[in-house]
């Protein structure tokens, strides 16, 4: 068995008991997350089966997000799970003074980890580090935050604040939270987070592991094939003597190949691509690379 899950993953679980549970149910050793989420968040887990585990690094980075955001209140955690360190009302917050603070959390943006991450500082994971009572500060970070939007606003002694976000790889919403109730000087922590997609999973077709067991259990249940979660790479298609000597993992020439002739050379020289057979059937992960006897086509990962 071979391919993706689109987990709904629910609160309380780390990502790695997700994966622990969904080895217990196939029955398999083999299987990997992509892209990890918070114990307190919920929503899509990106997991992947079998020999799909080697195709993970292949995912796209880019995740949405559905969170609320409590005002006057900071935590130890950036989060409603921490120790509440600072606590005062803030019922004079208006969504006018929100709408002119957010800008300034879209775009290239720099952020600092919560202190309880899963990033390493010294070999050591931050969230170790803190529980042992070891102040440690992680290293700014770079990041992308593509879309910020307003779902609703709650106002109130603690007001609330729901956003919709769009993001790349390594964004913390935490440290949004925290930092935009820092901005505007009342203090601010996660209420809740849901992720809405990530890698091209999308929360509306997850399985939550209840319902992942019951399609076991009915023998119904069948991964989600490996080209479905690559979307977002180039496509180049093979005719089937050309695919033949790529399943035996041989370089071909580029020029030879009828994608040579319309495909995108300079995209293609910068990331990898995914390969298909004339009739759509997936056969794995290239790049062409210059060499000095011309272009080829070279194997990073064969399906077979």
């Amino acid at each position: 068995m071979q391919g993706f899950l689109n987990l709904h993953k629910p609160f309380g679980l780390t990502s790695h008991d997700c994966v622990a549970r969904v080895r217990r149910l196939l029955k398999l050793k083999r299987v990997g997350h992509g892209g990890t989420l918070d114990p307190a968040a919920t929503g899509v887990l990106p997991i992947a089966i079998g020999r799909a585990t080697r195709l993970l690094q292949y995912l796209s980075h880019e995740k949405t997000y559905r969170a609320k955001i409590r005002f006057g209140i900071t935590t130890s955690t950036d989060d409603l799970a921490g120790e509440i360190l600072t606590q005062a009302p803030a019922a004079h917050l208006s969504l006018a003074q929100l709408q002119r603070a957010l800008p300034q959390f879209q775009g290239t943006i720099e952020q600092i980890p919560p202190s309880y991450s899963a990033i390493q500082v010294g070999g050591k994971r931050l969230y170790e580090l803190a529980r042992s009572g070891q102040a440690v500060t992680a290293p700014k970070r770079t990041v992308e935050v593509h879309r910020i939007e307003i779902l609703a606003w709650h106002p109130g002694e603690f007001p609330e604040l729901e956003l919709d976000i769009a993001c790349g790889s390594g964004t913390y919403i935490r440290s949004i939270a925290r930092d935009l109730g820092a901005v505007l000087g009342i203090g601010g922590t996660l209420a809740a987070l849901i992720r809405t997609s990530s890698s091209g999973f999308h929360l509306k077709d997850s399985l939550t592991l209840d319902q992942l067991e019951q399609q076991i259990t009915a023998n119904c249940f069948g991964p989600l094939p490996p080209a479905l979660a690559l979307q977002h790479l180039p496509l180049i298609t093979l005719p089937l003597p050309q695919a033949n000597d790529w399943q035996q993992g041989k370089r071909l020439v580029w020029e030879e190949l009828p994608d040579s002739k319309q495909a995108d050379l300079t995209l293609l020289l910068s990331t990898p691509c995914r390969l298909q057979t004339s009739n759509g059937a997936f056969l794995g992960i290239g790049q062409v690379t210059e060499t000095q006897s011309g272009k080829l086509l070279i194997p990073k990962l064969v399906w077979s």
